[in-house]
C-alpha cells in the first residue's frame, strides 16, 4: 500500500527552528506539520501533524540541510579556587 499524502512541499517553503532543530509548515487544522534535522538526515522525508492524521511528503536534498549544531547544556557556574595562607 502506498503513503497518502495531503501534500508535497519543498523544504524551502518551511520555517526551520534553530532551537528545536526541526522544520514545520501550517497544517489545515491550524497545527503545523514537523520534521527534525535528525530525521531529514536519517532518510525521511515525511512530515506529520501531530493533532490530525495528515502527513506530507518533504522535498529536499540531503546536501542542502543546515549543519547540525551541538546541544547546548546549561552553563556551569564557574568555580573559583581560593588559596588560603596561614598566619
Amino acid at each position: 500500500m502506498a503513503d497518502s499524502y495531503y501534500d508535497e512541499i519543498e523544504i524551502e517553503d518551511m520555517v526551520f527552528d534553530t532551537k528545536l532543530q526541526l522544520y514545520h509548515f501550517p497544517c489545515p487544522c491550524g497545527d503545523r506539520f514537523e520534521i527534525s534535522l535528525g530525521d531529514l538526515r536519517d532518510g525521511e522525508d515525511v512530515a506529520v501533524c501531530p493533532t490530525c492524521s495528515l502527513m506530507i511528503k518533504v522535498i529536499f536534498e540531503a546536501s542542502d540541510l543546515p549543519q547540525e549544531q551541538p546541544v547546548k547544556t546549561e552553563k556551569e557556574t564557574p568555580r573559583q579556587i581560593v588559596a588560603v595562607v596561614g598566619m
